[in-house]
């Protein structure tokens, strides 16, 4: 019942991903407003309505969710995969309330100190993962290691990234470039169970340096979110030229389709949201301007995560640590 365009496009999304992946799906909210959404249609077999009457708005905060709000759809849609009924979540709504909601219901994985939001990123040669990228503005130099173990079992078991590589994102690639948080977590990814490679700069985010990258919440929001936004700027610029020229006007539909060929790789709606990684279960936050493509696409990206044993894979790294730290 959340985000900007919500149920409508929501209930779209699932019954299309409901076609793709070998799932159930239960769209959990108020059965009313869904069944506006069909149109006088029957739900298809395996996609099922769990009511919920109560909606947590996109502008309230994280800890009105957290009292006496177990009748919203957030809620009872994250306490379906606490319980074991389901394996993975997805939502557009209130980001802060889902995230606060996951942790607390689902649990973390024990051993994990901050869950983190990963975020896939495309480069010239395929795909690489950010976090954390806006669950944890303030971090301690131990909370990277964790996002760069994390990280690694996610590009490996969900991306199929094999080896995966890991930098510090800083300001300067020597090791004793950067800020206190920076060059205390450096030698601590060093002595980590890692394949780290050291840090890398701004400019290496698209670049081939490493496979994942790791930052404190703060940054990582930035990154996403101007990357975002410049992408939106230069080719709006690239049309707008194309078509204040007569000469290349006439180009425009082959040119045109080319360049949405790369926007698509900078769209949200590619993987439909990012990963809380840490918790105890598949959750996928996604964007508030989903559309249905966008859910469709978290949804595949939910269950691609769950065939990859993704959590699992987690419990069973940190579970290692943990025996080998006493």
């Amino acid at each position: 019942m959340g985000g900007d365009h919500a149920p409508e496009e929501i209930v779209a999304g699932a019954l299309l991903a409901a076609e793709q992946v070998d799932a159930a799906i239960s769209l959990v909210g108020d059965p009313d407003a869904i069944a506006a959404c069909l149109n006088g249609a029957a739900l298809p077999e395996g996609v099922e309505v769990e009511a919920a009457r109560d909606v947590i708005a996109m502008g309230e905060s994280p800890r009105a969710a957290l009292r006496g709000r177990d009748d919203s759809s957030l809620a009872r849609a994250v306490d379906r995969v606490a319980r074991g009924e389901g394996q993975a979540v997805v939502s557009a709504g209130n980001s802060g309330a889902f995230m606060a909601l996951s942790v607390m219901r689902m649990g973390t994985i024990p051993g994990v100190r901050r869950p983190a939001i990963a975020v896939t990123m495309p480069t010239v040669d395929g795909h690489r993962v950010l976090l954390d990228a806006g669950a944890n503005a303030d971090c301690r130099p131990e909370h990277l290691v964790d996002f760069g173990l994390m990280g690694a079992v996610y590009a490996e078991y969900t991306l199929g990234i094999a080896s995966p590589t890991v930098g510090l994102l800083s300001i300067g690639e020597e090791k004793g470039k950067g800020n206190e948080l920076t060059k205390a977590a450096y030698g601590l990814l060093e002595a980590a169970d890692l394949n780290f490679r050291g840090n890398v700069e701004g400019g290496d985010v698209f670049g081939g340096k490493c496979d994942v990258i790791v930052c404190d919440g703060f940054v990582g929001n930035v990154v996403l979110k101007v990357t975002e936004g410049a992408a939106r700027l230069l080719f709006r610029n690239v049309r707008e030229t194309l078509l204040r020229s007569e000469e290349l006007k006439s180009m425009a539909p082959q040119v045109g389709g080319a360049l949405r060929s790369v926007a698509d790789q900078f769209d949200a709606s590619e993987y439909g949201g990012a990963l809380l990684l840490g918790v105890n279960g598949v959750s996928i936050v996604g964007h508030g301007c989903s559309d249905a493509n966008a859910i469709r696409n978290a949804v595949r990206f939910a269950h691609r995560a769950v065939e990859g044993r993704l959590v699992e894979h987690l419990r069973a790294l940190f579970s290692e640590r943990a025996a080998q730290n006493g």
